[in-house]
């Protein structure tokens, strides 16, 4: 019934739709941009309860995962991580892809909703480490489109690498343009 109403709300009232293929290989890392806005999120959990056989998990801080609110953010799949400065993010996240048979989270690179230069390269060292490929997930509001690319191997270096996903992700419109990545 909730994957009912989910593709209600998606499809018929909010007029979204999914443009490209899901993969469906066991492990990857989906990097999502641009994140210009709260929404973002609420597109993301409707699309993934109502997708059979897709459910990534977002992260975030673990102390929302407390009793009782933590349930509901498990149940929409979130994933707790330990954000303070003293843990290394990147090596619990490779060790959660190394331990696991299947597993699928997201990422936003540009860290913020606001525009932000500067990208976090987690994402490229997530995937480099736990060597798995990347899929580029693009919520295009221009187009009412979630777009999804085809899985992506690492073989350049981090600024190439961020420097070729912002070209990517360029063509792409945010709920907020105005806070969206401005392109060199």
């Amino acid at each position: 019934m909730i994957s009912r109403i989910s593709r209600w709300l998606f499809e018929d009232i909010w007029g979204w739709s999914i443009t490209g293929p899901i993969p469906t290989i066991p492990k990857y890392l989906i990097v999502v941009a641009p994140h210009t806005s709260n929404w973002d999120f609420l597109i993301g959990v409707l699309f993934r309860r109502y997708t059979k056989g897709f459910d990534p998990k977002y992260l975030a801080k673990k102390e929302l995962f407390v009793w009782p609110i933590g349930y509901f953010f498990r149940a929409l799949g979130g994933f707790p991580v330990e954000r303070s400065k003293n843990t290394n993010f990147v090596n619990s996240l490779v060790n959660v892809y190394t331990k696991e048979e299947k597993f699928v989270t997201t990422i936003t690179p540009e860290g913020t909703r606001n525009y932000s230069q500067k990208w976090k390269t987690g994402f490229y060292h997530v995937a480099k480490n736990a060597n798995i490929p990347i899929v580029r997930v693009a919520f295009d509001y221009a187009t009412m489109h979630v777009v999804f690319d085809e899985p992506y191997v690492i073989t350049k270096g981090v600024e190439d690498t961020v420097d070729e996903f912002k070209q990517y992700f360029s063509q792409y419109t945010g709920k907020n343009p105005e806070n969206g990545v401005k392109w060199p």
